[in-house]
């Protein structure tokens, strides 16, 4: 018997219990269709971190003072005072896979411009910082510059979040000033909204302004908490941060003996980090939803049985004519087959529109991929292969005389 025979044969049987093949295939349809959401969910999931992370700077290379051991104790990263713009100087002039170092001082307070107040953090950083490390533009006025970080003076920068919250009238907040920890400063400008991070902070609730202004103004002290840096490229990210390692352990004098008193951490490591775990992710949701095409195939395995006993006299007077032992195999194999195919053609529309809905009304990034959409039809090819066999093989196996005399 040729193929068309086969498929002409097949789409008459299954159209005579239309309701049942449907139902069949309902299982293979909430399978495939479960696959091709969970699978968008993941990669977009993992897509959206990755491009949060790389928006932070994909070559930002982050310097931090490291635990130590004093007097038998070690203390915590935050207590330990290791970074000095002496580290920061000896980092321009000798780095050649940096094309950006900047000191950063932090401090946490009010900021008040008239009525209004709110809680936010001030960073001390320099040009860099703007220009090639975090490559942010202002959406509003000038930055401070070289002689404004020599003279400490007293401006600054405001991220969108702090400027909404203080210029509640539609003001505009360049030449206003502000006040935080009882200092006055000079707003120069309003930066670029930047929205969250892949950790969920707000990173326009900042306010940048000279790192000696902090350093020296606010929090009276020499040392940094940070020193960020930008490497040339991804490519050079871990020759940058040997160079990093021997530069610092230079500047602070230490022995080949001392452990480091600082940490090199890259973005590039948190990327691979949130890949990995978002990888892993998307293949439990994978392995959930595939449960669902294993229920559709038993499914059609039970349904193949039913069809196999209830058309046993079809088969045994097809065998009476001619008809051999792998024609009805075939027969009943495709059947299965047809059903898998048009339920994973029907699963997938369905879980392309369920990705489009969960991004619509959760805000949930999806991605869908050929990859998945190729592998959910291969897997339903195989689903309908696999658990079509048996009752068809058995279907070619029967006696036509037995067959025949079934009531």
């Amino acid at each position: 018997m040729n193929f068309s025979g086969l498929l002409k044969i097949a789409f008459k049987a299954l159209q005579k219990n239309k309701f049942r093949t449907f139902l069949t295939m309902l299982g293979i349809i909430i399978g495939v269709a479960s696959v091709i959401a969970m699978l968008a969910i993941g990669e977009g999931s993992k897509q959206s971190i990755q491009a949060q992370l790389s928006g932070m700077g994909s070559n930002m290379i982050i310097i931090r003072p490291n635990s130590n051991v004093v007097a038998g104790a070690r203390l915590d990263a935050t207590s330990v005072q290791t970074l000095t713009i002496e580290d920061v100087n000896a980092l321009q002039k000798k780095a050649i896979h940096l094309n950006g170092v900047s000191p950063v001082a932090t401090a946490r307070g009010q900021v008040i411009y008239g009525n209004n107040n709110w809680p936010t953090t001030m960073q001390g950083v320099n040009m860099d910082y703007l220009d090639v490390i975090r490559q942010w533009p202002l959406a509003d006025g000038a930055a401070f510059n070289n002689t404004d970080i020599a003279v400490q003076a007293k401006v600054c920068l405001l991220g969108q979040t702090v400027s909404n919250n203080l210029f509640t009238r539609g003001e505009n907040p360049v030449g206003k000033y502000v006040r935080f920890a009882k200092i006055p400063f000079m707003v120069k400008g309003v930066l670029s909204k930047k929205g969250e991070n892949a950790f969920g902070q707000d990173q326009d609730d900042v306010i940048l302004a000279p790192y000696t202004s902090v350093q020296k103004r606010i929090l009276s002290t020499i040392y940094f908490q940070n020193i960020f840096a930008s490497a040339t490229d991804e490519n050079s990210t871990d020759a940058a941060v040997g160079e990093i390692s021997e530069i610092l352990r230079t500047s602070h004098r230490l022995k080949n003996s001392d452990p480091d008193d600082f940490a090199v951490r890259t973005m590039q490591e948190l990327i691979n980090t949130f890949s990995s775990t978002s990888r892993l992710l998307s293949i439990l949701l994978a392995v959930i939803a595939g449960i669902s095409l294993l229920v559709g195939g038993i499914g059609i395995m039970n349904i193949m049985y039913v069809s196999v006993t209830e058309r046993t006299r079809e088969i045994g007077l097809r065998m009476s004519i001619g008809a051999r032992g792998r024609d009805i195999l075939f027969q009943f194999l495709t059947e299965a087959i047809i059903i898998s195919i048009m339920g994973g053609i029907i699963g997938v529309l369905l879980g392309i529109t369920a990705s489009k809905l969960v991004t619509y009304f959760l805000s949930w990034p999806t991605l869908i991929t050929e990859p998945s959409i190729f592998l959910s039809f291969l897997v339903c090819a195989l689903t309908g292969i696999f658990f079509g066999y048996y009752p068809s093989q058995k279907a070619s196996r029967l006696d036509p005389i037995e067959a025949l005399r079934y009531e």
